[in-house]
């Protein structure tokens, strides 16, 4: 069924819904709005959480804006991929994970929250929210796979040592490998450009590396370093350069274009991946819904990536 309220009325696994973006109920890319998980292979949530920021504020808005842009671009298959994720997988969302008793998201309750849809047997694709709603993320996904192979998209290494004030979204990768829920030896970091000389076993690929070869040698590099590890995405929006992502709270001039970030993407076949969010979408900043925009791309890509890595399917028409 493709109508405008294809979020109410639709059944996982019916395509993309072709209809047109400005009206109708708003799910992420208007797949089915249900909480029930059996049978589905792969659950979109938000996490409305932006406490643990440490600049500017406003990514608990990032949910609601990435699925909002995301009706644009709801009424054909991705270019330039072989596969309709909407078809090739069941697709669902779940709605947001919200606060227990009135309070502020904590980490149990939203490692809880994402450990439901890993229990169940579907992938979690995350719409955050700040940064450090990954580390309850990958809390409870370590908990299902063992310790975790990290691809991280950022501008920062997040990666500096746990101070006083606790865990936010600057530190959470440092605790994550404190506790070996993630596993430095076999992870990447894409698009650093700040300064952090602790890599902690990081490989790191700075934007520079990114901008100086392809997306096609950058994924090769990661492809080799995670192997068959179970591997999780983490996407922080202000990987991409301002000029494609002003609406996140710590931008850094000198990143990625968003066909860049993309190009890597789309080069990623085979990886083991059992899980992936996207991250700092703070639409008080943004204009004209580009920053929003780029993220509902870059998450129906990784979409589009889990479903192509789980059938065996070439990346694109062109290959």
């Amino acid at each position: 069924m493709n109508t405008w309220d294809n979020a109410i009325r639709g059944r996982p696994g019916e395509g993309m819904s072709h209809t047109l973006s400005f009206g109708g109920a708003g799910s992420f890319f208007r797949v089915p709005y249900q909480v029930d998980m059996v049978g589905v292979d792969v659950a979109v949530t938000g996490v409305p959480f932006d406490i643990a920021t440490t600049n500017r504020p406003g990514a608990r808005l990032g949910p609601r804006a990435i699925r909002n842009a995301s009706l644009s671009l709801a009424w054909e298959r991705p270019w330039p991929w072989s596969i309709d994720p909407m078809a090739a997988l069941r697709i669902i969302d779940c709605g947001d994970c919200e606060p227990a008793h009135d309070d502020l998201l904590s980490i149990s309750h939203i490692e809880n929250h994402i450990a439901a849809i890993i229990n169940s047997g579907a992938v979690a694709l995350v719409l955050g929210g700040d940064h450090f709603i990954a580390y309850p993320s990958l809390r409870a996904h370590a908990a299902a796979y063992g310790p975790i192979s990290l691809i991280h998209f950022d501008a920062h290494t997040d990666t500096w040592p746990v101070s006083g004030n606790g865990v936010n979204h600057g530190t959470m990768f440092y605790q994550a490998a404190l506790e070996k829920i993630i596993n430095p030896a076999l992870s990447t970091q894409i698009g650093i450009r700040t300064i952090n000389d602790d890599t902690l076993g990081f490989h790191i690929i700075s934007a520079a590396d990114v901008h100086q070869t392809t997306g096609r040698d950058i994924a090769r590099q990661i492809i080799e370093r995670v192997g068959d590890s179970p591997v999780y995405i983490t996407f922080d929006i202000d990987c991409l350069d301002p000029a494609f992502a002003p609406g996140t709270g710590t931008p850094v001039p000198g990143g990625l274009s968003t066909f860049q970030a993309l190009s890597i993407i789309r080069e990623l076949k085979g990886i083991n991946l059992v899980g992936m969010d996207i991250v700092e979408v703070a639409p008080a900043y943004d204009h004209a819904e580009i920053t929003a925009l780029a993220a509902a791309q870059i998450a129906i890509e990784l979409l589009c990536l889990y479903a192509v890595n789980r059938s065996g399917t070439t990346t694109d028409e062109n290959k």
